[in-house]
């Protein structure tokens, strides 16, 4: 088989180059390469790109073994997975968006604290000022949030109070610009737990250190890059029956919530009760000799390096290669995918609240078709994989069927089958519908969003310590959903009573976030990148006489509600222009893309605070506020179809571009 191994060469031990390979560790991967009969290609990631882009098309591998990190950037690690994407080039390990979503530890942690993972508690922190609110527990651990290979870690990284920490945070800050995690330390044992996706979970192994008389011995960089000797991977780890089973139970869960695919590493913290925290996960992990990886894989029968690789080559080759064509000139066929609503919403009956009518469907296919491509209409039932042969492109209003990640389903099975899609990725489509994570992010990037807490159920909450008045809402629904005239509450009591009833009802989370008193507007944006089209800003204009008034799912369903429309809404030059920077702002931090709906909310101060982000918005001729909006600044309904497909066009036509 013909492969390129692509990497990046360790000429010095610094740590600018302390994620890269040896060239021991090229050398050795070279030669079990080799000794299985496969023609091997070193190619080095240093240097021009325009020489390497050459290279590979040259080379035209069979399968590229991918270890190159990278070498600047928070999005490093996603690089090259996405050149080679770009390139039509089948490749080993997960694909850009995993590869830099798991090199960012905080949103890595955050994202798998939601399906039930143990994670430290932790802070993401950008300013030193963010210290002065400082809740965790001591000891704590300050990393870089966003390097490996234990870069930035040393034995002073672990602070037993404050002092310590403002000390460590400003010298980690200086050389480290980007962010740093801080997390409550976990005394305990230093766990590691491979992953050959064509073998499974391998054997746990931890790790032990020699000359080390730290009070929390912990595998910094020290030990990691000068003094190897010094540490001694133990395979099987010595862990009960019990954490081995806990350890197995996070790593699959954790695998499958990213998305990452071929090979990994998730390494953990083991504590005194035997109960495992996981730490980091490491979607390009070291494949020198010696490694986790390869203990594991002897206790389930791969016994050397040359299998262990070859194992990974073939998981990768199991996928279908992305194979481009040169189409200039050939039309795409979209097919239209969509949920249809069969039965009119009501209170009390809302399940297909966000589904489209037979209505909408038809006039998306009519405008689609009048843009020039012929148009196929999908429903998106569990039979659809079978019925998307010879579609290239998907314009996607489908909301999913079943639970909270649900409005992601038919675009991870998109970019399964490698299918091109209009709207956001199926990760923004995920982080979108959950309101509490999505919140985080935007917030995360300096957008004012109100305070608010994710309730399980009303068994253990603190009702008392809200500031009243709150608003309840589903943690995951959309179109409304759950919102009632009621779901603004003043009292403990009425608090609870209604956590209970909505967690009873919806069988998910609740958001109780404190009521903004202000205007409410909502935003539509087309394109991408981070300056999206901007259309006429609508208010939702309230009624003056309510108590703490809201747009409800009743008023959605009453013609005679009091609540006004208002495009373009009157606003000041300097609101307006806020507006449209937290609405862009949003749109960048969730990762969204040719179209999204934003609702924002003013504050009692008059400040702007994001509310949520529908990236999957209506699209009902003349009703859906999306088309309103666009309609308000002389563009009609095919217009904006039209608007919303031609991103995905380009990007299919990029695609199958011969190289």
């Amino acid at each position: 088989m013909n492969i390129a191994f692509l990497h990046n060469v360790q000429l010095e031990p610094v740590p600018e180059q302390a994620e890269f390979d040896t060239p021991e560790t090229i050398r050795a991967i070279v030669e079990a390469l080799e000794s299985k009969g496969h023609r091997v290609t070193p190619l080095d990631a240093a240097g021009h790109l325009d020489q390497l882009v050459s290279k590979l098309k040259a080379l035209q591998p069979e399968v590229v073994l991918n270890t190159a990190e990278g070498t600047v950037g928070r999005g490093r690690e996603g690089f090259y997975p996405e050149l080679l994407d770009q390139l039509g080039l089948l490749y080993t390990g997960s694909d850009s968006y995993v590869c830099n979503l798991t090199l960012d530890k905080y949103l890595t942690n955050l994202a798998l604290s939601q399906v039930g993972i143990t994670v430290p508690a932790s802070l993401f922190l950008l300013d030193k000022a963010q210290l002065e609110d400082f809740r965790l527990n001591f000891p704590v651990i300050v990393k870089p949030n966003f390097e490996g290979s234990s870069k930035g870690i040393t034995s002073d990284s672990i602070c037993a109070d404050k002092v310590a920490l403002e000390k460590t945070v400003s010298r980690l800050l200086a050389e480290y610009p980007s962010g740093l995690l801080i997390e409550e330390f976990i005394r305990g044992l230093d766990v590691t737990v491979p992953y050959i996706e064509k073998v499974g979970v391998l054997e746990p192994a931890h790790y032990e250190f020699d000359n080390c008389d730290a009070e929390h011995p912990i595998y910094d960089y020290d030990l990691k890059q000068n003094r190897p000797d010094d540490v001694r991977v133990i395979c099987p780890a010595k862990v009960d029956e019990k954490t081995k089973r806990l350890l197995t139970k996070f790593t699959k869960l954790a695998l499958r919530r990213l998305g990452v695919r071929d090979f990994a590493r998730v390494d953990f913290r083991v504590d005194k009760s035997g109960h495992p925290v996981l730490i980091e996960v490491n979607a390009l992990p070291s494949l020198e000799p010696g490694a986790a990886i390869y203990l594991g894989a002897a206790e389930k029968g791969l016994d050397n390096v040359p299998d262990v690789l070859d194992a990974i080559l073939k998981s990768a080759l199991k996928r279908k290669p992305p194979t481009p064509k040169n189409s200039k000139k050939r039309v795409p066929k979209f097919g239209l995918v969509y949920n249809l609503r069969r039965r009119a919403s009501t209170l009390d009956r809302d399940e297909e609240a966000e589904f489209d009518s037979e209505t909408t469907v038809n006039a998306l296919a009519q405008a689609i078709s009048e843009a020039g491509y012929p148009v196929t209409t999908l429903e998106a039932t569990p039979e659809l994989a079978g019925n998307l042969g010879g579609i290239d492109i998907v314009f996607n209003i489908a909301e999913g069927l079943k639970g909270r990640y649900r409005e992601s389903q038919v675009p991870a099975l998109l970019e399964l089958l490698d299918i091109e899609f209009t709207g956001s990725e199926a990760g923004p489509l995920a982080v979108c519908h959950d309101k509490g994570l999505a919140k985080r992010l935007v917030r995360q990037a300096g957008f004012l969003t109100p305070d608010f807490q994710v309730v399980q159920s009303c068994k253990g909450l603190n009702a008392e310590k809200f500031r009243y008045p709150v608003i309840v809402k589903p943690v995951a629904e959309g179109s409304s959903k759950g919102i009632l005239p009621r779901s603004v509450v003043s009292t403990p009591q009425e608090l609870t009573a209604l956590v209970k009833e909505m967690t009873e009802r919806y069988g998910q989370p609740m958001m109780v976030e404190d009521f903004l008193p202000g205007r409410e507007f909502t935003v539509g944006l087309l394109g991408g990148g981070s300056r999206p089209r901007v259309l006429p800003i609508m208010e939702i204009v309230l009624p003056a006489e309510k108590k703490n008034p809201i747009y409800s799912f009743q008023d959605k369903l009453d013609d005679t509600t009091p609540i006004r429309f208002e495009t373009p809404a009157k606003l000041t030059p300097a609101l307006e222009k806020n507006i449209v920077e937290t609405a862009r702002g949003a749109f960048a931090a969730l990762g969204c893309r040719d179209v999204a709906r934003i609702d924002l909310r003013l504050d009692a101060q008059g400040r702007v605070n994001f509310v949520e982000c529908n990236p999957l918005p209506g699209l009902s001729p003349d009703f859906s506020d999306l088309c309103v909006l666009a309609k308000a600044c002389g563009m009609d309904y095919k217009a904006l179809v039209k608007e919303i497909l031609t991103p995905a066009v380009k990007r299919f036509r990029r695609k199958i571009r011969k190289p």
